[in-house]
């Protein structure tokens, strides 16, 4: 329980997240801030999310959480109903019923500084931490080291092989782990990071000349067109892992500001449930010769089934 004799508000709650990621911040499609709940109802738990979904919601309010805040808006996209019978609206009904406040801090907390990549840089030790892409000279969350996406020295050179292990090691598990496209044998001293969906930032890593880029939602031809005009390797991590570590700063944060005891969801909230390796790469065998016939025809060549590629 909190150790103030009085707890703080869900008003409370709100004023310290938007001192610390003002809504001003955050891109223009976005939708950040207070989604549900009563101002001045108190608060002694909350519960720290990626998604609100009915999994987290569930160990919310197991937990006796009071409030959620949540990194991706429940509702992003406008609705003309919250009914019970939809999915979104039976998300809505049961936090209402269960008079817990929902808050969501997105865009406006990836480029906070420190902010959503700079948790995930923490976890691979960078040091000399700048901004991906800065936000544009009149753009509210210009200056003091804000933007999307953090660039950094490794402690020590890995290659790109070493490092993907290493990543899938550092970062929270998913079934999608870590993928990665260049080199194996390539010497990675600097990388850049960049939580959630990050193919739209490729440009910004080729310019910064880093070695390698971490991000995750990487796309089939974005991918193949950045490696083949010399970008920086990839490494394509799930989402969800990729902004997970933020929470625990989140947490820290409201914390040390309100008193509030705070939860944070481990529940991997990725989509992807099964990950089954490819064979190791290299040229199929070719079909075993078939058994001789009782008239084999010397003057027929024996041919054998090409490899099926995919493209």
């Amino acid at each position: 329980m909190s150790t103030t004799a009085t707890p703080p508000t869900v008003a409370d709650v709100v004023a310290t997240l938007e001192r610390r990621y003002p809504p001003a911040w955050a891109e223009e499609w976005d939708r950040v801030g207070l989604v549900l709940g009563e101002p001045t109802a108190p608060v002694r738990r909350v519960a720290c999310v990626v998604d609100v979904v009915p999994e987290t919601v569930a160990e919310a309010l197991a937990a006796g959480a009071d409030m959620i805040v949540a990194h991706h808006p429940l509702l992003l996209r406008g609705v003309s109903s919250v009914a019970a019978t939809t999915y979104k609206g039976r998300i809505v009904h049961r936090l209402i019923k269960a008079d817990v406040a929902l808050y969501v801090a997105h865009t406006n907390a990836d480029v906070a500084d420190p902010g959503v990549s700079d948790a995930l840089a923490a976890r691979f030790g960078l040091t000399g931490l700048r901004p991906l892409q800065p936000p544009a000279a009149n753009a509210p969350a210009a200056g003091a080291g804000r933007g999307i996406g953090r660039i950094g020295e490794l402690p020590r050179p890995m290659t790109l092989a070493e490092l993907t292990r290493h990543a899938a090691a550092v970062l929270p598990a998913t079934a999608w782990g870590v993928r990665a496209a260049g080199d194996p044998d390539l010497l990675v001293r600097t990388l850049a990071v960049s939580g959630g969906s990050g193919d739209g930032f490729l440009g910004a890593a080729t310019a910064a000349g880093v070695d390698a880029y971490l991000t995750a939602d990487l796309r089939h031809h974005p991918a193949g067109e950045h490696l083949a005009a010399g970008g920086p390797a990839l490494l394509d991590a799930a989402h969800w892992a990729t902004e997970r570590p933020w929470l625990d700063a989140l947490a820290a944060e409201l914390r040390a500001a309100l008193g509030v005891e705070t939860t944070v969801s481990d529940l991997d909230t990725d989509p992807w449930t099964l990950h089954a390796p490819a064979p190791h790469p290299g040229p199929a065998p070719a079909d075993p010769a078939p058994a001789p016939t009782a008239d084999p025809d010397p003057a027929s060549p024996r041919t054998t089934r090409s490899p099926d590629r995919e493209g």
